[in-house]
């Protein structure tokens, strides 16, 4: 039985093997936080790429911001990034630019083609995982592939410590 999750998990493979990119889907369970991600992966928190979208309050498109999983997003730095101060992208509009539903945003795989902005602390490991479209699925990838695949700018844009 094919249900709209699978669907999107489908979407995301699709979209890595069009790319070149051989992987395997790894099931969650019940982790509903990046550190849980990280837990069932056997990575460390930061080797979890995070997808955040927020919406540019000019352009009104989304824009995708990939973090690593110990990271947050400064707004003033990401809205830097982007050109246009940022807003936040309901449910609604994250759901009709990318096709998936908040917690299981892949990187890959949208319906549109997102603007994108990669944090550098992903650069700095050999393998990261990523959302698989589902809340409950996740992948392993290599970071220069995730960075080609959604041609993402690496940028600067979250939190520094104080």
């Amino acid at each position: 039985m094919k249900t709209s999750t699978s669907k999107s998990l489908h979407r995301v493979e699709a979209a890595l093997r069009d790319a070149g990119v051989s992987v395997a889907i790894t099931a969650l369970g019940d982790a509903r936080t990046a550190q849980m991600a990280a837990d069932v992966a056997g990575c460390a928190l930061d080797q979890i790429a995070k997808s955040i979208i927020f919406r540019g309050d000019v352009s009104g498109q989304c824009v995708l911001f990939l973090t690593a999983g110990g990271n947050r997003v400064d707004a003033a730095r990401a809205s830097a990034c982007a050109g246009e101060p940022l807003g936040k992208a309901d449910a609604a509009l994250i759901r009709a630019e990318t096709g998936f539903a908040i917690g299981g945003v892949a990187p890959v795989g949208h319906l549109t083609r997102l603007r994108a902005f990669m944090d550098p602390r992903l650069l700095e490991f050999g393998i990261i995982w990523a959302a698989a479209g589902t809340p409950q699925h996740i992948f392993a990838i290599a970071p220069a592939d995730l960075l080609r695949i959604t041609g993402a700018t690496v940028a600067a844009f979250t939190e520094t410590p104080d």
